[in-house]
């Protein structure tokens, strides 16, 4: 089935839902609201003659230079593609700007759970239901989230379980640990032993 004539069951289907859509570079995105997202996507994927069976990904955006104020700064994205019948959509949800959430779609892929908390964990929109929303990716001390715009790409201080990490390494360098995995003492492949 053509990405045009998914989107426009998707109009039929869930009429109050569908923000916009628009097709870009042979790619249909449709843009819809945050509430039903567990119910679009189940239906996407549960209706005989879309299947959209495949979460191939999810991810978030930070649009904070966005220059259309009618859309919401954060959205998850995800992209559908039906393995039988060989078709794809791309779903943009607004989540929100001060505190952005959505409903989690674990239950319906299990492959969302890493994509999920790697979201979370970058970006900072949260997974509601999610059956373990932490970060996966940073320290549970990490400050702040870094693929949000306004995060500094250097900050005043270094992270605080730094000089910890720093010391382990010291204790490990006591073992003749060597992350290449050279024996301790011999000469790697490019380095030239010592007479």
């Amino acid at each position: 089935m053509e990405q045009v004539a998914i989107t426009e069951r998707m109009r039929a289907e869930f009429p109050d839902e569908i923000l916009s859509s628009y097709s870009n570079q042979g790619q249909t995105a449709v843009i819809v609201r945050p509430g039903r997202i567990v119910e679009m996507l189940r239906w996407l994927r549960d209706s005989d003659d879309l299947r959209m069976n495949h979460l191939r990904s999810l991810c978030g955006v930070d649009n904070a230079r966005r220059k259309d104020p009618g859309l919401s700064r954060f959205e998850v994205v995800y992209n559908l593609y039906s393995i039988p019948l060989r078709h794809e959509i791309r779903l943009r949800a607004e989540v929100g700007d001060k505190d952005p959430a959505i409903d989690s779609v674990v239950g319906l892929w299990c492959g969302a759970d890493w994509l999920e908390r790697e979201t979370y964990d970058l970006m900072g929109i949260r997974f509601n239901n999610h059956p373990d929303l932490r970060r996966v990716l940073l320290p549970e001390d990490w400050v702040g989230h870094p693929l949000r715009k306004e995060y500094p790409l250097k900050g005043k201080v270094e992270w605080a379980g730094m000089t910890e990490l720093l010391e382990q390494v010291k204790e490990l360098d006591k073992f003749g640990f060597d992350p290449e995995g050279h024996a301790h003492g011999q000469a790697g492949p490019d380095q030239e032993e010592e007479e």
